[in-house]
């Protein structure tokens, strides 16, 4: 494929599994242009048309020392009542991007820029898979130094309770009132983080994603992302505000190296050393 190509794939289990491959651009394209200051939409029609990227100059690799980060934007308030829980068809209705000199600002960014506050004080709940419980005593003890009062369900209270992180318990919806929905819609939750595991999971927590959507609370339904929001919650009194075209002209933010050297193929981690020292 001459130009820009779209692959789409999967991994599981160590497995990687291709879904698609288009001879097209994505909405990734433009997001690295703006990461790293080069109009690839431009470079790569110019390819198409027989330009290579010797004839068009293009013989260095950008490495910007800079981070940013892409978050898709969903219209799940639109639509009340609705679960907010992604599976591998595309429901973004747009994209958002955040860039900061440490990537807690830039998520932080990106989170602002798709609507959702970060909080930086308040209550969270948190109701994890057994496949995640020994993992988010860590998430726990950082939400806690982020000023955060943890409130779980009972399984994932009794992990963290174990090792001695304080919380406390709170119902599961079929477990009778006063419970963790009542929690969400009275406003004692400022940050929820739900994971789930089988259908049945999906349907006993999906009034808590709805809820969370229809109180306009911050939610999260991987570890990962809950943890990068935590990250993030320690930048958010210094956030700067940056320049595109001040962060691409600033030759300090960007690393060069050569793509057209045959040198290039040396293991990643000499290629990350050299980057480090421009």
């Amino acid at each position: 494929v001459v130009g820009l190509m779209n692959a789409q794939f999967a991994v599981q289990n160590g497995r990687v599994y291709l879904l698609e491959v288009n001879p097209r651009a994505s909405r990734t394209a433009p997001f690295v242009s703006k990461a790293t200051g080069r109009p690839l939409a431009k470079i790569a029609a110019r390819c198409m048309v027989g330009k290579s990227l010797r004839r068009q100059g293009i013989r260095h690799e950008l490495l910007p020392v800079h981070f940013s980060v892409k978050e898709s934007v969903f219209p799940f308030n639109k639509f009340p009542g609705v679960d907010p829980l992604l599976g591998p068809e595309m429901r973004s209705t747009g994209e958002v991007m955040g860039i900061g000199t440490q990537f807690g600002e830039a998520f932080a960014k990106a989170m602002a820029g798709t609507g959702m506050t970060l909080p930086q004080s308040g209550t969270v709940l948190i109701s994890v898979r057994d496949a995640d419980k020994l993992r988010v005593v860590e998430l726990a003890r950082l939400l806690q130094a982020r000023a955060l009062k943890v409130v779980a369900t009972q399984g994932t209270a009794a992990v963290l309770q174990a090792a001695d992180v304080e919380c406390e318990r709170v119902n599961k919806v079929k477990e009778g009132r006063p419970h963790c929905v009542d929690l969400i819609k009275n406003g004692g939750v400022q940050f929820i983080v739900n994971t789930t595991e089988d259908k049945r999971s999906v349907e006993e927590s999906r009034s808590i994603r709805a809820a969370a959507i229809q109180h306009n609370v911050c939610y999260f339904t991987t570890l990962a992302g809950a943890q990068a929001a935590a990250i993030a919650m320690g930048h958010l009194d210094k956030v700067q505000v940056n320049r595109l075209q001040d962060l691409h002209r600033n030759p300090n933010n960007i690393h060069v190296q050569d793509a057209l050297d045959p040198a290039r193929r040396r293991p990643a981690a000499r290629r990350t050393q050299t980057s480090e020292i421009g």
